[in-house]
C-alpha cells in the first residue's frame, strides 16, 4: 500500500469536511446566505430551555390526535406520528444534555451565582490546572516513549518503568478531573441565587413531565429505547361504525371538519417546532462554514511553509478538529430533528387527505340520503292528494267524507313522521328501543290524553255523534256544537221539555265514552222522547171508565201527529235490523195506593213540538174529565222527559 503525499491528504481532508457540511447544510435546508455568529458561540439557556418545552408541548398534542383517530385507517397515522414525536422529544433533550456539558466547559466564560462566586471560581482554576497537567504529562509520555523507541537495551528498562509511572500519573489526574468537572457542574446545575435556575437543573426538571424513555440521557442505548414504549401509546384506539343514517351522517361530517381543523393546528404546530430548530441550527452551520474556510486557509498555507509554521499550524487544526467535532456533535441531533419534522408534517397531510377524502365520500351519502327523504315526502303527499280527490268524489255524505278526510290526515303525518325517523336514524335497533322509551313515557305522562283522543274515534263512529245532535251526558242534556280530538263541547238545554238553551257551554272529555254512564243520544234519523204524565184520581173513582176515557183522550190527541211518530218508527226499524221497534203509542198504567188511582201515561213526542204536545194532552185530559161521570183528579203531575 503506498503513502499518499501530505497535499493528497489534504485535499482528501477538505473534500471530507466539505461534503459533512454540505450534508448538514441539505438536512437543515438553510441556504448559505445566513447571517454569521460569532465563531463558537452557543446558543443562551433561554432559547435551549423554549426549545426542549416547545418540543414537550409539541409532544403533547399527540393526546389530541388519539382523540381523533376513531377509523381503522386513521390509527396507521397515529402510530407513525407516535414513533417520530417519541424520537424528536428523545433528541431535543439529547441536544439541550449536549449543550449543557458544553457550556459547563466553557465555564470560566461564564458568570456565576454572587453567592457561590469564590467556591465556583476554585473550583474552575482546580479544573483548569489539572487539565494543565494532563497535557504536561501527555507531552512527557509522548517524549519518553519517543526516547524508548531508539535507547539501547541497557536504557530501555528505566525507561519503560518511567512510562509506566506517567501511566499511573495519567490515570490519576483523570481521576481528579473528573471529580472536579462533577463538583462544578453539580455547583451549576444547583445554583439558585437569584431565583434562576441552572441549565442542567431546569433540563431535568422538564425530563420528569415526559415519560422516562424520553428523557434518557445519552448513555441509554438505542435498543433499550425500543425495547419500551411510551405511555400514549398504551391508549387503545376507539373505532367508530359507520354512520347511515342522516343524523349520524350530519354528526360525523361535523365530526371531521373538527378533526381537519385539528390536523391543519397539528401541521402549524410541526411548522413552527421546525422554525425554531432552523434558528438553532443557523448559527452552528455558519460556524462549520467559519471552520472550514480556517481549515481551507491552513491548508494552503502548509503547502509553501517550513517545519517551525507546520508545528504551529498542525495545533491549529488540532483546535480546529476539536471545534468542529463538538460543534457537528451539537448540530446532529438538530439535523435529525429537522428531518423527522418534515417526516411528521408529511404524515398529518397525508391524514389529512385522507380525512378530507372521507369527508367527502359522506356527504355525498348525505346528499343522497336527503334527495330520497324528499322523494318519498314528496310521493306521500302526492299520494295524500289523490286520496283528498277521489275522496271528494266518491263520497257524498259530509260525515263519512269528513271520517275519510280525518283518517288521511292522521295515515299521512303517521307516514311522513315514520319515513322521517327511518331515514335520520343510524340503526333501526336504536330507533325501537327510543321509540320504546319515548312511547312509555308519553304513555305514563298522558294517558288521559291518549284515552281521550281514542275515545275520539268512538265518538265518530256508526251510532257516534255529530254536530246537531241532542244527547245527555253525565246528567247533562245539551245539543252537540262540536266534536274535537279530546274534548266534545254541549249547548245546555233546559226549560220546559229541555228544549231551551241555558246560554252555557259544557265541556265534556272524549274519554267519557268509557265511564259507566256514558252517552245517551237519539237514535240516527230520529227525534222523538218519550214524555210520562202522573194523575191521581179520587179511590172511589171507577178505573176502567177512567182507564177508557184517558187512553181515548191521548189517542186522539196524538193522531195530530201520527204520520211523524209512524215515520221516525221506520227510521228505527231500518237502523236497528236486530230489534224490532214497538209501536209508537202511548201506554196507560194504573197503580193503587192510599191517596187514590195513580195513573201513569206514557207517550211519544217529537222533541221539537214536545212543549206544545204536552199542553195539548194536558188541556184534553181535564177536559175529558169535567164530563159526566166527572172524574175527580185529586193532583197531576206535569210531563217530563223519560228515557
Amino acid at each position: 500500500m503506498r503513502n499518499r503525499s501530505p497535499e493528497t491528504k489534504r485535499f482528501g481532508l477538505r473534500r471530507t469536511v466539505c461534503a459533512f457540511v454540505l450534508m448538514l447544510a441539505g438536512v437543515s435546508g438553510f441556504s448559505q446566505n445566513s447571517a454569521p455568529s460569532a465563531p463558537g458561540a452557543s446558543p443562551d439557556t433561554g432559547k435551549i430551555i423554549q426549545f426542549v418545552s416547545h418540543s414537550i408541548s409539541w409532544y403533547r398534542q399527540l393526546a389530541v390526535e388519539q382523540k381523533q383517530a376513531t377509523q381503522p385507517s386513521d390509527l396507521t397515522f397515529l402510530q407513525e406520528n407516535r414513533r417520530v414525536a417519541d424520537q424528536v422529544v428523545q433528541l431535543a433533550f439529547e441536544y439541550a444534555r449536549g449543550q449543557s456539558q458544553l457550556q459547563t466547559r466553557q465555564q470560566p466564560n461564564q458568570q456565576p451565582q454572587p453567592q457561590q462566586s469564590d467556591q465556583y471560581q476554585r473550583l474552575t482554576q482546580a479544573v483548569q490546572n489539572v487539565e494543565q497537567q494532563i497535557q504536561d504529562t501527555q507531552a512527557e509520555l509522548q517524549s519518553v516513549r519517543g526516547k524508548l523507541a531508539n535507547a539501547a537495551s541497557t536504557k530501555r528498562r528505566a525507561l519503560q518503568s518511567q512510562v509506566d509511572e506517567l501511566q499511573s500519573e495519567l490515570g490519576l489526574l483523570d481521576a481528579r478531573r473528573d471529580a472536579l468537572q462533577s463538583m462544578v457542574e453539580f455547583v451549576n446545575t444547583s445554583s439558585t441565587g437569584t431565583g434562576s435556575v441552572g441549565l442542567r437543573a431546569q433540563i431535568e426538571q422538564l425530563a420528569q413531565s415526559v415519560p422516562a424513555v424520553l428523557n434518557r440521557g445519552p448513555g441509554g442505548s438505542q435498543g433499550e429505547t425500543t425495547a419500551e414504549p411510551s405511555s400514549s401509546q398504551n391508549n387503545v384506539v376507539g373505532v367508530r361504525s359507520q354512520p347511515s343514517g342522516i343524523w349520524g351522517l350530519t354528526s360525523d361530517l361535523i365530526r371531521l371538519s373538527g378533526k381537519l381543523h385539528t390536523l391543519k393546528d397539528e401541521i402549524a404546530l410541526t411548522e413552527a417546532l421546525q422554525k425554531t430548530t432552523a434558528e438553532l441550527q443557523a448559527p452552528l452551520l455558519d460556524y462549520l462554514r467559519t471552520l472550514i474556510r480556517q481549515g481551507d486557509q491552513l491548508f494552503a498555507a502548509a503547502d509553501t511553509a517550513d517545519p517551525a509554521l507546520l508545528a504551529q499550524q498542525k495545533k491549529q487544526l488540532d483546535a480546529l478538529s476539536a471545534q468542529f467535532r463538538q460543534t457537528s456533535a451539537s448540530l446532529l441531533p438538530l439535523s435529525k430533528i429537522n428531518v423527522l419534522l418534515g417526516i411528521y408534517q408529511a404524515t398529518l397531510k397525508n391524514w389529512r387527505e385522507s380525512v378530507r377524502d372521507e369527508e367527502h365520500d359522506e356527504l355525498r351519502q348525505l346528499l343522497l340520503r336527503l334527495g330520497l327523504l324528499a322523494a318519498l315526502i314528496g310521493l306521500l303527499f302526492g299520494i295524500g292528494e289523490i286520496w283528498r280527490r277521489t275522496t271528494f268524489r266518491y263520497v257524498h255524505d259530509v260525515r263519512r267524507r269528513y271520517q275519510f278526510l280525518l283518517l288521511r290526515r292522521v295515515v299521512i303525518w303517521t307516514g311522513a313522521v315514520l319515513i322521517i325517523v327511518l331515514t335520520f336514524a343510524s340503526q333501526l335497533g336504536s330507533v325501537v328501543t327510543f321509540a320504546g322509551l319515548i312511547t312509555a313515557g308519553v304513555a305514563v305522562a298522558l294517558q288521559n290524553v291518549i284515552v281521550s283522543i281514542v275515545g275520539y274515534f268512538f265518538l265518530i263512529g256508526k251510532y257516534g255523534l255529530r254536530v246537531g245532535d241532542r244527547v245527555q251526558i253525565e246528567g247533562v242534556t245539551g245539543e252537540v256544537v262540536e266534536i274535537g280530538l279530546v274534548r266534545i263541547h254541549l249547548m245546555e238545554l233546559g226549560g220546559p221539555g229541555e228544549s231551551q238553551p241555558s246560554g252555557r257551554i259544557v265541556a265534556f272529555s272524549n274519554s267519557v265514552v268509557f265511564q259507566a254512564a256514558g252517552i245517551f243520544k237519539q237514535i240516527p234519523g230520529t227525534n222523538f222522547v218519550w214524555h210520562e204524565l202522573k194523575l191521581t184520581l179520587a179511590p172511589e173513582t171507577d178505573d176502567q171508565a177512567a182507564r177508557d176515557r184517558i187512553t181515548q183522550t191521548v189517542d186522539s190527541v196524538l193522531g195530530n201527529y201520527r204520520e211523524n211518530i209512524e215515520t221516525q218508527r221506520r227510521l228505527v226499524e231500518r237502523n236497528l235490523t236486530t230489534v224490532s221497534a214497538m209501536e209508537l203509542q202511548s201506554k196507560i198504567r194504573l197503580h193503587y195506593t192510599a191517596a187514590g188511582i195513580e195513573v201513569n201515561i206514557r207517550f211519544p213526542v217529537e222533541i221539537a213540538k214536545a212543549a206544545e204536545i204536552d199542553d195539548h194532552v194536558m188541556r184534553e185530559l181535564i177536559a175529558a174529565a169535567g164530563r159526566e161521570p166527572k172524574l175527580k183528579i185529586i193532583s197531576a203531575e206535569m210531563p217530563a222527559a223519560k228515557a
